[in-house]
């Protein structure tokens, strides 16, 4: 018998994505850098991406309440998905943030309680869950 445990995958904190900037733009950016104001790019464009959202707040709040939607991080696990199909309850997952489907809910399971996925960020789940519910996944 093996006491060896099988941990769960590290899931990502965050979203890499990529930008086209003007060498004009860049270069302000990098002078600021040197200048001291910033350790790196990357500091920078996340300070100016928070202050946007920041400047945007109350139209964000208001357009997640007109739409319902959850805003932040929502995991959907099996049990909670097995507590909406004994309630015979279909599932519309809206989220502004991380919608994360737990490795251990299988396809048929995911297709008998979803019938909707929105996410404005990301959608982590098993590509086999996915792959069902691609027809679902706005």
């Amino acid at each position: 018998m093996s006491n060896i445990r099988q941990l769960r995958d590290k899931q990502p904190e965050n979203e890499k994505i990529t930008i086209n900037l003007g060498f004009v733009d860049l270069g302000r950016i990098d002078l600021l850098v040197q200048e001291g104001f910033y350790s790196n790019r990357s500091d920078f464009i996340r300070t100016a991406i928070r202050n946007q959202i920041d400047a945007q707040s109350e139209i964000v709040s208001k357009s997640v309440e007109r739409h319902t939607m959850e805003l932040g991080l929502r995991d959907y696990t099996r049990a909670d998905l097995e507590a909406h199909l004994a309630r015979g309850e279909v599932l519309h997952v809206k989220v502004v943030g991380l919608a994360r489907i737990a490795s251990d809910v299988t396809p048929e399971l995911a297709l008998k309680t979803i019938g909707s996925i929105t996410v404005l960020g990301a959608l982590q789940a098993h590509p086999d869950i996915k792959a069902a519910l691609a027809d679902r996944i706005t």
